[in-house]
């Protein structure tokens, strides 16, 4: 299996050839959630963000797969990627509203507590969140790389995890660490984060899911080349 150090190369070099793919994509994704973010309620929010957002998210990850199997990007394919994926993409986005609310409820009836059992309570509970997203980090991928069905996807991505812990933590960090910085410009965020992310997930799964496979994914011999985007 190829290090973290090889994947995170590789997807430099096909951010950066791919830019015009990755900056469209990420901002048809995120005026959706600037708008919901905006403009709803908190607790509609709650609801619009994985029912609207999250399908457009797995919208531009489908989209880059379908580019490295055909070589050539498409817009349409953010949008059949989303209508094709919607009930795994609302399935996971409820998933990390249930996760977010837990841990959000854990600090604020803990947090205001004394005691080193309260805080320790809220470190437990803060870790298991920490965990069980960091156990999802493949899930959308192994539904489109490989088929699986939403929750067969999600088991295995829990087995991945668990059979690669290291490399999934640090992808996991790697990810953290340009999330950061684009959200403290915002713009930089929705211009590119999305787009990054879906170039990244796919080929750290793909590189789990081929351990021994010596050739590169199929059609990044294409895809090297920089092209424009396809309606």
């Amino acid at each position: 299996m190829r290090k973290l150090n090889d994947v995170l190369k590789k997807t430099g070099i096909e951010i950066y050839r791919e830019i015009t793919a990755v900056a469209l994509y990420s901002m048809i994704s995120s005026l959706v959630l600037v708008a919901i973010v905006m403009y709803v309620k908190l607790v509609v929010a709650l609801v619009l963000l994985p029912v609207l957002y999250m399908p457009l998210f797995y919208g531009v990850c489908y989209a880059y797969h379908r580019k490295t199997e055909r070589g050539k990007s498409r817009l349409k394919d953010v949008f059949q990627g989303a209508v094709k994926g919607l009930g795994p993409a609302i399935v996971m986005g409820f998933f990390f509203v249930v996760m977010i609310l837990i841990l959000w409820s854990t600090w604020w009836y803990y947090g205001g507590k004394e005691g080193m059992g309260s805080l320790a309570f809220g470190v437990f509970q803060t870790y298991f969140v920490l965990m069980a997203l960091v156990s999802q980090f493949y899930t959308f991928q192994l539904v489109i790389q490989e088929g699986m069905g939403i929750f067969k996807a999600m088991a295995h991505s829990v087995k991945l995890f668990l059979k690669f812990p290291a490399y999934t933590l640090g992808a996991c960090f790697q990810a953290l660490v340009v999330a950061v910085p684009l959200l403290l410009t915002v713009v930089g965020f929705g211009f590119l984060f999305n787009g990054m992310w879906a170039i990244f997930q796919h080929k750290a799964t793909y590189n789990v899911l081929n351990p021994e496979e010596p050739k590169p994914e199929s059609g990044s011999v294409i895809s090297s080349e920089a092209g424009g985007v396809g309606i």
